[in-house]
Formats: structure tokens, sequence, C-alpha cells
């Protein structure tokens, strides 16, 4: 396993800007997410790092060694990275062994007991080795596909969003049998999402790319805690943003008047809070008062959609054994402190 370093990477297609001086570490035997919308270049900087496509200007280094950048450009089959794209994209005319084994060295590809032991990594039977990948659920083809890419032992693994075409129970299953499998072959990954669930939960680090520029880089909790401006805040999960005037180290706001999580200058802000921050009460207890606009059950908790008589509307998430009733009015209370964004609410201070 070997780090992965992205310095001033840059890259723009018939004069589009793409990346625009990316910096990035991965450090050895960690998961980190890219995180993004959708044509933030989340996928151009895998391929940049895979050798697939080169940067026009910095460099990309693998275990200290330049592969991209000042005049060097090794090719992919050379960088010894493992890569397991959106749909697996495996061999239909090999089996299960044969894909596994495919790249392999020649002399190794008979060895039955690797390919067993490659396939009980990934958390599958042995007994699937004979198997053609049109049997396979597609679950059981992503776990192969990254079977494959351990095979050789690479340095770094990519995978480029492999969930994404499974099914929601599926995925779910799929994702901790894959991270079961990173962690125990130790292997150094990044991985392509524009899941926040997957980045949370997968992730020893999540950068977050908008605009083809990395905005932030930190561990999940930092991330989801302390985004560094509201568009991030927004992206990394559901958010309650209010207007706030901030007085004395404390947010007036229409949720009454909240402590902050950090310093903020006295004026006008904007406040995050988590949706789970929220408790609902009796509508005689005390606290602002809403109505219940609508509930989307879940089962194991629920959104309570809530709206101000002012006309702010927000959302709540609760446990979901007890819940008020769309059209019923509750007392809105917040537990712990809110996240200050001053002036515009640009950026959380430093």
């Amino acid at each position: 396993m070997s780090s992965l370093t992205v310095t001033g990477v840059t890259r723009s297609y018939g004069g589009t800007p793409v990346l625009t001086g990316v910096d990035l570490h991965v450090p050895e035997g960690g998961v980190t997410a890219l995180l993004g919308p959708s044509g933030c270049g989340k996928t151009t900087l895998l391929r940049l790092v895979a050798g697939f496509d080169d940067p026009d200007t910095g460099t990309v280094e693998v275990g200290g060694r330049t592969v991209a950048g000042a005049g060097r450009s090794v090719p992919a089959r050379r960088r010894r990275i493992g890569f397991v794209p959106q749909e697996g994209g495996l061999f239909p005319h090999l089996s299960v062994a044969g894909n596994v084994s495919f790249g392999l060295p020649r002399r190794q590809r008979r060895d039955a007991g690797r390919v067993a032991a490659l396939l009980e990594l990934v958390g599958l039977d042995p007994a699937l080795a004979g198997r053609a990948p049109h049997q396979l659920s597609g679950g059981q083809q992503q776990r192969v596909a990254l079977a494959r890419a351990l095979a050789p032992a690479p340095s770094l693994v990519l995978l480029d969003e492999p969930f994404s075409s499974l099914d929601a129970s599926l995925r779910e299953e799929t994702r901790q049998a894959v991270a079961d499998a990173l962690a125990a072959a130790g292997a150094t990954t990044v991985l392509v999402t524009h899941d926040q669930a997957e980045a949370l939960s997968m992730a020893d680090q999540v950068a977050v790319l908008r605009g083809g520029r990395l905005v932030q880089l930190a561990d999940p909790r930092t991330l989801y805690r302390s985004p560094r401006d509201l568009d991030v805040a927004t992206f990394v999960g559901e958010s309650v943003v209010l207007d706030a005037d901030v007085r004395g180290g404390r947010a007036h706001s229409a949720l009454g008047v909240l402590d902050l999580e950090r310093s903020c200058p006295d004026g006008p802000a904007r406040v995050l809070l988590r949706p789970e921050q929220l408790r609902l009460g009796p509508p005689s207890g005390a606290g602002p008062r809403a109505r219940v606009r609508a509930v989307d059950f879940y089962g194991h908790d629920a959104r309570v959609r809530l709206e101000l008589p002012s006309g702010v509307a927000f959302s709540a998430r609760l446990e979901g054994w007890d819940l008020p009733a769309a059209g019923e009015d509750v007392t809105v209370g917040v537990l712990g402190a809110a996240l200050p964004f001053p002036g515009d609410g640009a950026r959380v201070p430093a």
C-alpha cells in the first residue's frame, strides 16, 4: 500500500476548466472519499490518478513516485493501481475465477487457492468461482470486481461510484462487505461518490469538491459538525438554516435564543442546526410554536416537516415510535449549540 499526493492539478476540456488547482493527500491504508455533486470533477480526478488521462498542470505521486506531471506520465498498467468502475466491468466471457485472476501473472492464474482466498476476502463463497458474471447478483458482481482489483496487491485502489446501480438494501450490504475487505487487505483507497451517507460511513477522511476545487478535507465527524460554509453544510446532510442576530455570543432566531458552537461577531448571521437537534413538545410547553405540515415515516425514524407562524419552514428528525400527526401544533426545542456563519454566511470563521 502507498500514499497518494495530488499537487496543483488542473484539467480542462475544450477550454472549460474541470479541475482547478487541486491539492489532496491520501495517507497509507486509509479510505478517502471524493464527495460532490455531478460535474464537480470527482471522476476526472480519479481518471488522472489511474492514468487514463493526464493533467494539464500539477503532479500526481503514488508512494512518493511521480506518476503524472513534471514531464512524466507513467502508463496506467504500470502504476500498480486497482480500479473498480461503476458497473464492475467484469468480462462476460470469463468465469468468476477468470475475472479475479485476470490481472495476475500467467503462472499465478491457475492458483485456485489464491482465487478462493480473494473471494473469501470480499465475502463471497469460493464455490462461486465457476459461475459466469450474469449468474451473480449486482452486489456479488461488485465484490468480484473488487477481488479482481485486489488480486495483484495494488499500491492503491480506486472505486468510482461502485454502489450507485444497486438497490438500497443491497447497496448497504455490499458497502459493508467492501469496507471490510478493504480494511482486511490494508488497502489505500479513494472512493468517488455523490452519496453523503456512503462517504461519511466508509471514509477516514472526506474531500468535498465543488466547481473543480477542493473546498474542504476533513474526517467525517468534523465535516458534518463543522462544515466550512453553508454550501458544504447543506450538501453533507439535512440542515436547518435560520437567519439570526448575534448579540453577546448568542444567536437570536425564529427558534429562540441559541447557544453558538464557536465565537461569532455581533450582527446579522445565519445559523446551522441539524434536524436531529430539534425536540418537539406539546403546544402548551415552552418554546416557539409550530404546526406539523407532514410526517415522512421511515420506520426507525421520521422526518417531521414543520412551519412557524411566520412562514419559516424546516424539518426535525425524530425517532419513529412517538410522532405527532399532520395538522397538530407543537413547541420546538433545540438540543445543543448552533453553528454560526457571520454576515452573508459565506464561511465559518477560523
